[in-house]
């Protein structure tokens, strides 16, 4: 009986509880969709700004490698196998290769 009453009030009241709910929505994008990409947005910021000579990683055509000099224009020159190097910019690196190499497979996966 109550849930019906809620719909039976004044328009007054029912905006109310639209913009309540409104709210509530927002806030629950902002939490689980938002906030979370920011932060793994941020993560890869620092992660490509703290790169150095000697990390592995993966580019994001699925290159893998080991830095083997970090340029100051904003380049690195990866080693993809023994004596075989390329350079690429820094904004091409997808991930750390041994960090996620040793994730538990149902942390990889979420």
């Amino acid at each position: 009986m109550e849930f019906l009453n809620i719909f039976l009030q004044s328009p007054a009241a029912s905006s109310t509880t639209t913009l309540f709910m409104m709210g509530g929505m927002i806030l629950v994008f902002y939490f689980f969709m938002i906030r979370p990409q920011a932060k793994k947005a941020k993560a890869q910021k620092t992660f490509i700004n703290n790169m150095q000579k000697g990390d592995k990683i993966v580019t994001i055509a699925g290159i893998h490698g080991t830095i083997n000099k970090v340029n100051e224009d904003g380049t690195l020159q990866l080693e993809t196998s023994p004596g075989s190097y390329m350079k690429i910019e820094r904004s091409a690196i997808s991930m750390e290769w041994t960090s996620n190499i040793n994730k538990p497979a149902d942390a990889a996966s979420k």
